[in-house]
């Protein structure tokens, strides 16, 4: 077995990918393999209460969405781990099967690790951890110490892990059961996942349409309750835009605030704008849980790079947001470059109302500098010209994916080229040093005249702080058909300012509530062929997600406040359902 080395390319990549393809089906249980709709069935959520591989207790279990239950029921003996990463694990198995969302199986690894957890339990009358026996999903990114590591590129098949990447040693430490890995896309730089690995990853909610990226097959398995709690990891939306697009939870922490060592990446080095980790879930609580267990166990002492900030009850407790007793919202119905469809902005009206009925203030926010901020931050992560994405591709063969366009049933609507290309126009040019000294310069500028901007709110909100939260959307589409989702400005925004992010989901795409509106003057020609896309029949019962934007490096706030906005918009909800 080799260690954290890539084996000798194969002739033909393509017979590299089928081969490890063909693991991956032959890690799969027979007994776990079912009938599968066809294709032309599109929301496949109900397959695993049809398809007769789960029993009702496995059901039940993998049905808790809310990670503290099943936390409790964990701790307290009444389900083991071995039942409950065995429930998880098949209903995992199906969501492959149905969409494609894996890449390591490896069902025996989890199960003995489920069975060491719980016979820690019986021996020691304690839990292992605060996340004791709690199968956890990770982003093929987290090494797991003898598992292959691929990313989504032919020349890594082969390329063994030698140790756990940090964060996967602290979930072990903690008590959890990693029981599967998911898909990306190939370079993580797109808002889709497809590779020629793996390929592609659908959206469950409608399999015509993406499950976005870089962390989709993340947001298709949780979407389908195939695992309680997913890791990602966003440098642009990639924890984000699959959380909003599959109607899950999530938190975009600040930089650093989270281990990244030891697990892979592509543009390694480049630290201006930082990947980070992030949870997604079903339940905003598993987002707190899964902070706080990480944040006590200290990463600091493992990752040079982590932040030294522990878990802050007091910042939790809104401590500088007036202790939450009245808070002041602004919306950013648009940033200025594409308006966001029709579902969007109900969803935006809906927080609206939810939090002044709560006794909330809400505000409009006005959008400061966005072009210039999109422009430098696509600009840095375009540095390299490309340079990464050639040298690792060129180690097996295997081409550069230049679009997310499935080659069959693509939609006559898929653009020419990404937003990006349009702002900094078609050349790759690598950057010298100097010239990426610059863009850091800039950077910093524009947090600073963010910052002040911000701060300027206080004379609008009548609380006497400024602003506490921005809500927009996370993207100004909900999941659109694979191929089209080529502007991430909405989440790159977050990035390039390190804003601690959530994203919540507010309601479904309705085509009766949700009709087109007349044109309006388009900002570039971007904006008008995400006007032109916008089709309720096509999109309906799609779910629609929203940012909730903070501050730098106040996740307990942001967290704070998403419960506040999840719990205010309860009757909306209900009354959307009706």
């Amino acid at each position: 077995m080799a260690s954290d080395s890539v084996t000798p390319a194969a002739p033909d990549w393509r017979a590299r990918c089928k081969a490890k393809k063909q693991q991956q089906q032959e890690a799969i249980p027979r007994a776990w393999l079912i009938e599968t709709p066809p294709d032309d069935v599109l929301n496949v959520l109900d397959v695993p209460y049809k398809c007769g591989l789960l029993t009702p207790r496995e059901i039940e279990i993998t049905d808790t969405t809310d990670v503290g239950a099943l936390l409790s029921k964990l701790a307290s003996g009444q389900w083991s781990s071995v039942e409950v990463t065995t429930a998880f694990y098949k209903r995992a198995i199906i969501a492959q099967q149905l969409t494609n969302c894996l890449t390591e199986i490896f069902v025996e690894r989890a199960l003995q690790r489920a069975q060491e957890v719980d016979d820690h339990l019986k021996v020691t009358g304690k839990v292992m951890g605060p996340l004791h026996g709690l199968p956890i999903s990770l982003k093929d990114q987290f090494k797991i110490k003898g598992l292959e590591t691929t990313m989504g590129y032919a020349s890594w098949i082969g390329k063994y892990a030698d140790s756990d990447s940090v964060l996967t040693q602290i979930l072990y430490e903690c008590g959890a059961v990693p029981f599967v890995r998911t898909n990306v896309c190939q370079t993580l730089n797109w808002g889709e996942t497809f590779n020629h690995v793996f390929g592609r990853t659908t959206n469950p909610w409608n399999r015509y349409l993406t499950c976005g990226g870089s962390s989709g097959g993340e947001g298709a398995l949780v979407a389908m309750k195939g695992s309680p709690l997913g890791i990602g990891t966003d440098i642009g939306g990639s924890v984000r835009i699959p959380s909003a697009f599959c109607g899950l939870y999530t938190l975009r922490p600040s930089y650093e605030r989270l281990p990244y060592a030891g697990a892979v990446n592509s543009q390694e080095g480049q630290e201006s704008i930082s990947s980070v980790p992030g949870p997604m879930t079903n339940a905003v609580s598993g987002v707190k849980l899964f902070m706080k267990a990480v944040l006590d166990s200290k990463p600091w002492n493992k990752d040079p790079l982590a932040v030294r900030k522990e878990w802050s009850d007091k910042e939790y407790a809104l401590s500088e947001h007036g202790g939450g007793g009245q808070l002041s919202f602004a919306i950013m119905w648009d940033n200025g470059l594409l308006k966001p469809h029709p579902p969007l902005w109900r969803a935006m009206r809906m927080c609206k109302a939810a939090l002044e009925d709560a006794g909330h203030k809400v505000i409009d926010w006005q959008p400061y500098q966005m072009l210039e901020i999109f422009r430098n931050a696509e600009s840095i992560y375009a540095a390299d010209g490309g340079h990464d994405f050639h040298v690792v591709c060129e180690e097996s063969g295997e081409p550069v994916i230049q679009t997310m366009s499935p080659d069959t049933n693509k939609h006559d609507l898929a653009l020419d080229e990404p937003l990006v290309q349009t702002v900094l126009g078609p050349e790759k040019k690598m950057l010298t040093a100097w010239e990426l000294w610059q863009l850091h310069k800039e950077k910093r500028s524009l947090r600073k005249a963010q910052l002040d901007h911000w701060q300027a709110t206080a004379n609008q909100t009548g609380t006497g702080r400024p602003v506490d939260a921005i809500i927009s959307p996370a993207a100004p589409y909900v999941a659109p058909p694979h191929g089209l989702n080529n502007d991430y400005f909405y989440t790159t925004f977050c990035n390039a300012m390190d804003y601690a992010t959530s994203v919540v989901p507010v309601t479904f795409v309705d085509e009766e509530l949700d009709r087109p509106v007349p044109p309006h003057e388009f900002y570039n020609h971007h904006d008008e062929a995400n006007y032109k896309l916008y089709d309720p029949k096509l999109f309906h019962g799609a779910p629609v997600g929203l940012q909730l934007i903070g501050r730098t490096l106040e996740e307990e706030a942001v967290i704070a406040m998403t419960e506040i906005l999840d719990n205010a918009l309860g009757k909306y909800r209900a009354a959307a359902r009706e």
